[in-house]
């Protein structure tokens, strides 16, 4: 049942001045010229967290037609978008700061630069809505009737007429969006097809602006990105039409050259490549496969029954490298367990820099060799191994490496970056290991094999705080609370917003419906997947918030295997 907004504002009089718990009484449904509001939730407290609030314009007098989500990729595209201007007129009409705590406050959740599915908008051929927060106003506890008076029928008439319908926004700025999105996504799907892991256009500009800030550098700073001719790939898009970049194949490939020279910033650019870019970040057309993991070292991180055996075996006191647990992995026990498990997850690319990981798990070389002996070297080098991955499980291998020439030899492809420019030096790489042979002795013993599974158990999973309240949230953008267990998910590089680590916190929740001592890990992971394509990003909580962003099945994995508190065991 709805009611007219002449009924909201008659209560917003009523209850001026009363108790802030008062307010919990405009809960329900109000028609507004143009647009229908919900008020679904109503914050118990000034200090609490604001209310969510939604505004719904019907799609056939939105204005938007069936051009722009005639695809997946492009009504998320539309929504993101939508939720950016909308965002953008909140901080432009909405006054903040009236009262006690976040009274005043008219918000959406902010889009970084990658596009994301997420909660906070919705569009399909009825209805075009906005999932957004209020902070309702007060003076001390006590409710500022005025106030809100101001905020419902004063600014958020605006803000819903400037950023839901089309007659309000710039239509080719719109279909821009949604055309790079499209764009991207099929240009992905297209390297899949020709054998390629990653793709850079022509033209793009990778640098970013600071290590805080991610929006391109300044353009009289940056230097375009241009492919060497060896590695032009020419493609065909839907709205670009033919466009030339370097195509990175699979296999082993090495980012080499000299510090500061654009090694890092290339990889980069690659690990954020498993999503869609905005118009004019610099990077809309440089894309990886969509089953591309960052690895790194995660000194500390606890490790729950991964099989590490491929690269650490042997241990003293005869400990187990096939289910290998510890509550404080090392940097090389970090990173074999962050490899093991992107590849029980289902990666096929990874990437790697050598700035980010453990020195003796990428390389031994000869004269390390010579006075510690294979016998008392636990370690087996991740040089040993690279091109078993490839070989033998099709996995491969983008390392960004400036410091050991052993990798030539095992690699496919050797780009050297100089002055951010990218020159093909395989040949001469292949030529300078065959010329200048190290005497290093290969470690890597038998074929790689296949990695045991785990089964995860739901006793590690305790949702509740010592109130015995159900307690999950996402304090960071690396952090997940869930009861009271602390996640840090400071190594997990390809988390871009803190809607997906929210997301996140509330798949963990959902993945333990889906824990019955039979499914290992990554079915379990599959399962929340596929919830969350039949039901939307809403099926993950109970009730319908406007801050979940999507995340991969790699980031849920990564939460997961994260909990300190997380018991498996090892599948027949």
């Amino acid at each position: 049942m709805t009611e007219e907004s002449s009924h909201l504002e008659k209560t917003l009089r009523r209850i001026d001045g009363r108790g802030y718990k008062t307010y919990k009484e405009i809960e329900g449904v109000y028609d507004f010229p143009g647009f229908r509001l919900f008020v679904d939730h109503v914050q118990g407290d000034p200090f609490a967290a604001p209310s969510r609030i939604r505004a719904r314009v019907m799609r056939p007098v939105s204005g938007f037609g069936p051009e722009t989500t005639a695809s997946p990729s492009r009504q998320t595209a539309l929504c993101d978008y939508l939720t950016r201007s909308f965002h953008h007129s909140c901080t432009r009409i909405a006054r903040g700061e009236r009262g006690t705590g976040k009274s005043g406050l008219i918000t959406i959740d902010r889009p970084p630069q990658e596009i994301l599915a997420r909660t906070a908008m919705a569009v399909d051929d009825r209805l075009v809505e906005a999932r957004f927060f209020m902070g309702l106003p007060a003076v001390g506890r006590k409710i500022s009737g005025r106030h809100a008076r101001a905020m419902f029928f004063e600014e958020l008439p605006k803000i819903v007429q400037a950023s839901l319908y089309a007659r309000s926004l710039s239509m080719p700025a719109v279909m821009e969006h949604i055309e790079t999105a499209e764009d991207a996504h099929t240009l992905r799907r297209i390297i899949a097809d020709r054998g390629l892991v990653g793709f850079v256009g022509d033209g793009s500009l990778l640098p970013r602006a600071s290590g805080i800030d991610p929006g391109p550098l300044k353009e009289r700073l940056a230097v375009r990105f241009e492919s060497p001719a060896s590695l032009k790939t020419k493609v065909r898009l839907p709205n670009r039409g033919i466009v030339s970049g370097m195509g990175i194949p699979q296999g082993v490939t090495l980012i080499v050259g000299g510090g500061f020279h654009g090694k890092s910033t290339l990889l980069n650019a690659l690990e954020l490549g498993v999503y869609n870019h905005l118009p004019g970040d610099g990077r809309e057309m440089t894309v990886s496969l969509e089953a591309a993991v960052k690895i790194r070292a995660a000194d500390g991180r606890s490790v729950a029954g991964v099989d590490i055996s491929p690269f650490i075996d042997n241990l003293p006191f005869k400990k187990d490298t096939n289910a290998f647990f510890t509550a404080n992995a090392s940097g090389s026990t970090s990173q074999a367990a962050n490899i093991s498990e992107a590849i029980e997850t289902g990666a096929k690319v990874l990437l790697l820099d050598e700035d980010t990981s453990a020195t003796n798990f990428m390389i031994r070389d000869r004269r390390m060799q010579m006075l510690v002996e294979k016998a008392n070297e636990p370690i087996t080098p991740f040089v040993d191994r690279v091109r078993q991955l490839y070989d033998d499980l099709g996995i491969s291998t983008v390392l960004v490496m400036g410091g050991s020439g052993d990798y030539f030899q095992a690699a496919d492809t050797v780009i050297r970056m100089n002055n951010y420019r990218p020159e093909d030096v395989t040949e001469r790489a292949h030529d300078i290991a065959a010329e200048n042979d190290t005497g290093r002795i290969a470690e890597g013993g038998e074929p790689f094999g296949a990695l045991k599974k785990r089964i995860p158990l739901k006793q590690g999973f305790d949702p509740f705080s010592q109130h015995r309240r159900t307690k999950i949230a996402a304090p960071r953008r690396k952090e997940i609370l869930f009861g009271r267990t602390r996640i840090d998910l400071g190594d997990l590089e390809q988390i871009v917003d803190s809607a997906q680590t929210r997301g996140l916190a509330h798949g963990m929740h959902r993945a333990v419906r889906h824990m019955d001592g039979q499914r290992t890990l990554r079915e379990v992971v599959d399962c929340v997947l596929k919830d969350v394509a039949a039901g939307g990003l809403e099926c993950l909580t109970p009730y319908l918030t406007g801050d979940i962003a999507a995340f991969r099945a790699f980031e849920l994995a990564g939460a997961i295997n994260r909990m300190r508190t997380l018991h498996v065991r090892q599948a027949p």
